[in-house]
């Protein structure tokens, strides 16, 4: 995978700036409630001044709800609630603004933007700028074969990273990061347990669609397989999202990276937006200070990863609907933090 020099995102990625994270804590000691009175809203305000290198914080004024959308081989084993192929019905919805996540983004204002990387499904059945980035027509079956060669992983991955400058350029300054997929769990899972070490039962959880006891020991069983392809990889990052992840994952973890460079905020949402933060951890250990978790969506491999990066989830509404929603739901919580900080009175 030649021209991808991943050890450069350990000396590009730089921590939120802890001089005005002090500056932001000072303040708030003179502004407002006493101090620990607001619980984690404090926390929050002080970490997007950080974020954004000033105090007062700014008003989160451009978010954008950013979907990766993609199909997995593995689908076809019959380990999601969806069916192989069915993503592109979910981008249709989103696109159409009848699904959960486009509902919410109207409601808070916030900008919604559809990246197709892996459907399977005719390019021109959707829009071009949709489409433009698409590495392929549907992922490899994990639990027999690589998910992405290693030209389409590269491509894969760079997709993201351009995805991230063009928002960061066009003004965004928060981004809530989700996926459409079916099978995506399953490609999920299988990220964690190799990169933690774990066995498949213990992240092996019920997707989004919710799936019944006889779907879940095939989704046990196709990451148990898909764990032997992964771990002899676990060294080299692409290779390991070649083998295991696929064209929307990798896409998701190229994006992570880089927008942890350009200083963009980011929500994770659900397990398969939390396997992408782990692997690009494991490429630069800072990244994960430049994300929150938005939720807990209740799977076992989510709650393994968000441990491992030492995030601890916003909310916990039992939502598992994917797509984003989950950490949608925590947008208002960030924008109110920083209110809060910004506009609050000193104290008399």
């Amino acid at each position: 995978m030649s021209g991808l020099n991943l050890d450069d995102f350990a000396t590009l990625i730089e921590r939120p700036d802890p001089g005005v994270r002090r500056d932001a804590e000072e303040r708030r000691e003179r502004f407002g409630p006493r101090p620990g009175a607001l619980g984690r809203l404090d926390e929050l305000g002080e970490w997007l001044a950080a974020a954004q290198g000033a105090v007062p914080v700014k008003p989160v004024e451009r978010p954008k709800v950013l979907l990766f959308a993609g199909d997995h081989g593995v689908a076809s084993l019959g380990v999601s609630g969806g069916p192989k192929g069915g993503a592109v019905e979910l981008v249709r919805a989103a696109l159409e603004g009848g699904s959960a996540a486009a509902i919410l983004a109207r409601r808070f204002g916030a900008g919604l933007r559809v990246v197709d990387m892996a459907l399977d499904c005719d390019p021109g059945e959707l829009p071009e700028d949709v489409t433009r980035h698409r590495v392929r027509r549907g992922s490899g079956r994990i639990d027999r074969e690589d998910a992405l060669t290693a030209e389409e992983a590269e491509a894969a991955f760079r997709a993201g990273m351009a995805i991230a400058d063009e928002e960061a350029d066009s003004g965004t300054d928060l981004v809530v990061l989700g996926d459409l997929s079916v099978g995506g769990t399953t490609a999920a899972g299988t990220l964690i347990a190799a990169l933690c070490g774990t066995d498949a039962s213990v992240v092996t959880g019920r997707g989004g669609a919710g799936i019944d006891d006889l779907a879940w020991m095939r989704k046990c069983a196709a990451i148990r397989d898909a764990l032997r392809r992964a771990r002899p990889v676990l060294g080299d990052q692409l290779e390991l999202l070649a083998a295991s992840g696929g064209a929307d994952l990798a896409a998701i973890t190229g994006f992570l990276l880089q927008s942890a460079v350009r200083r963009t905020p980011v929500i994770l949402d659900g397990v398969v937006s939390a396997a992408c933060g782990l692997v690009a951890q494991r490429v630069a250990f800072r990244a994960p200070d430049w994300w929150l978790a938005g939720q807990s969506s209740g799977d076992p491999a989510q709650a393994k990863a968000l441990d491992r990066m030492a995030l601890n989830p916003l909310l916990d509404h039992g939502v598992t609907v994917g797509e984003g929603t989950g950490a949608l739901l925590a947008l208002p919580l960030v924008q109110a933090a920083a209110a809060l900080a910004a506009e609050l009175p000193e104290r008399s």
